[in-house]
């Protein structure tokens, strides 16, 4: 009897959570769909899909979007490589002087971007690196990589130690271990940091802001330059926050057990 009261509980909780977390999304869905400029929302048989269509041609999100994927996807297989190779060799190899390596890695995380964006810019500037794919590319590599450095040698310091020493006896040599042994062990945790690493980098407003523009534009900048010229109405600034945002839904969908397992399988061990 305990049991079912706990289980009704439970289950009361998740249902009000669900209510409150999917009510504004479900009224910000309505508002882009409204034909009304305030976003008020209307009846099922009177929704606006042409909504989309406006905000997509009018922002040029095609170009933009265009431009986000190609640096998402650069930043993602960088992160993702430098990673593998800088945790593997943290969390398994040992590094010589990892006691003070290491820390100088986790202080990459610990750097505001507004801290050193002026100095960034200019010497950016003097390479001729603004204003180009490869420059931001760079930058937004410089800021992730150490949380997957971070990240990934958490993943493997969780696995048996005796597995790699096995398969050094056997002859292996490092990147052997990393290849064909490491990294299917830790695929769960690969898949999130893949995701989060798509995540920031699409999201990110205030570096495309900074470096890029013209038709080197990102979404984002796209999407509030959008939103400066249509601010009187509601139902095109979220048709065009839905468009900006539908690829990371649409990934967090598709791999969202991946990325749950990959969250506590890291979580597991430090």
């Amino acid at each position: 009897m305990v049991a079912r009261s706990e289980r009704v509980i439970n289950y009361v909780v998740l249902v009000v959570m669900a209510v409150v977390v999917l009510f504004p999304i479900g009224s910000f869905v309505l508002a882009a769909l409204s034909p009304d400029r305030s976003g008020r929302p209307v009846g099922l048989s009177q929704l606006q899909w042409g909504n989309f269509a406006t905000a997509w041609r009018d922002a040029d999100f095609s170009r933009a979007m265009t431009v986000s994927l190609v640096i998402a996807v650069c930043v993602v297989v960088g992160q993702v490589l430098l990673a593998l190779l800088g945790g593997f060799a943290f969390g398994v190899l040992g590094v010589a002087g990892e006691r003070v390596l290491f820390p100088v890695v986790l202080l990459g995380m610990m750097v505001s971007t507004e801290a050193i964006i002026v100095p960034l810019y200019y010497q950016f500037r003097i390479l001729g690196l603004t204003n180009t794919l490869p420059g931001i590319v760079l930058i937004n590599l410089g800021m992730g990589v150490p949380f997957g450095i971070f990240w990934m040698r958490a993943a493997f310091r969780a696995l048996p130690p005796s597995t790699f020493e096995s398969a050094e006896l056997d002859g292996a040599s490092p990147l052997q271990m990393l290849r064909f042994l490491a990294t299917p062990m830790v695929r769960p945790a690969i898949h999130t940091l893949v995701l989060l690493s798509f995540m920031w980098t699409w999201n990110d407003y205030f570096l495309s802001l900074v470096f890029l523009h013209g038709e080197n534009q990102t979404a984002t900048v796209a999407l509030g330059v959008f939103q400066g010229k249509y601010v009187t109405q509601i139902n095109l600034m979220a048709a065009g926050g839905l468009v900006v945002a539908a690829p990371v839904l649409l990934l967090y969908v598709v791999f969202q057990r991946k990325f749950i397992s990959g969250m506590l399988a890291g979580a597991i061990k430090e």
